[in-house]
């Protein structure tokens, strides 16, 4: 076994370091390496494998430029508009259409999702070339907000708000809303704006279904600091400023690129 290989051996773990070279989040590059995909001096990687810097890493069959090991470019941000019906993959088995065919080449590197949103939600995204900002956006020790605006078909009631807020259990653990607000609505379709800190799937959904109330339209508004752009038209996006992805990035405890 090599050096590279042993967990206790010095360098940095290299889903951190390709993470940060944009070639996927952790959880991608993780992966990655489950399907022994990835190669450190000609060694399959495992879990736990930490690099220096100096050894010839290939990801599927390609080797990686040192020089993207050492010093990664600076982070790009995007803020897309993701319309109902898309699928926040590269590849769909049903065909269907996907995010990523709408956001602009790289010439190196590739666009990494911060979280998901499912098929039928419309909304903010957030895509980044730097593996770890999403990372650290998306871990749920970062307690980032994120803010819907929520219709809902059902009878709501004051004590439904109360549990909500208060929290309830859903199948993979407690849940509640940080805050809802009354946007308004007419008859039994009603509008409301939701905050939470976690990305569960679907999580916003499952709540007001725990409380007998159906979600008939949700769109994102809202992540961290971050809103949907006014006006932007679904299918487009916008780059964010470097001053913005420094905030983003003082956010998470990553230094200011």
């Amino acid at each position: 076994m090599t050096a590279a290989r042993q967990g206790g051996g010095g360098g940095e773990r290299l889903q951190k370091v390709l993470a940060r070279a944009g070639l996927g989040s952790r959880r991608e590059i993780d992966r990655l390496i489950a399907e022994g995909r990835v190669t450190v001096d000609g060694v399959p990687a495992v879990p736990g494998t930490r690099v220096r810097g100096r050894e010839r890493i290939v990801v599927d069959g390609r080797p990686v430029p040192r020089s993207r090991l050492r010093a990664a470019p600076p982070p790009r941000v995007l803020a897309y508009h993701k319309p109902a019906g898309q699928v926040v993959a590269r590849r769909d088995p049903e065909g269907r259409d996907t995010v990523f065919r709408h956001l602009p080449r790289l010439r190196e590197g590739r666009w990494i999702a911060v979280g998901r949103l499912d098929v039928a939600t419309s909304g903010l995204l957030l895509v980044t070339t730097h593996g770890e900002l999403a990372h650290r956006l998306m871990h749920p020790s970062r307690r980032i907000e994120r803010e819907y605006a929520v219709r809902v078909f059902g009878e709501v009631d004051g004590l439904v708000l109360e549990r909500l807020q208060r929290g309830v259990r859903l199948e993979d653990g407690p849940a509640r809303f940080e805050r809802i607000e009354y946007a308004g609505g007419g008859g039994a379709n009603q509008w409301y704006h939701v905050t939470l800190r976690e990305g569960r799937n679907r999580e916003v959904r499952r709540l007001w279904a725990s409380q007998g109330v159906q979600v008939s339209r949700l769109i994102r508004v809202r992540y961290g600091p971050v809103v949907l752009p006014p006006g932007l038209p679904a299918g487009r996006w916008r780059e964010l400023t470097p001053g913005e992805v420094a905030h983003l990035c003082e956010l998470v405890g990553l230094p200011r690129p």
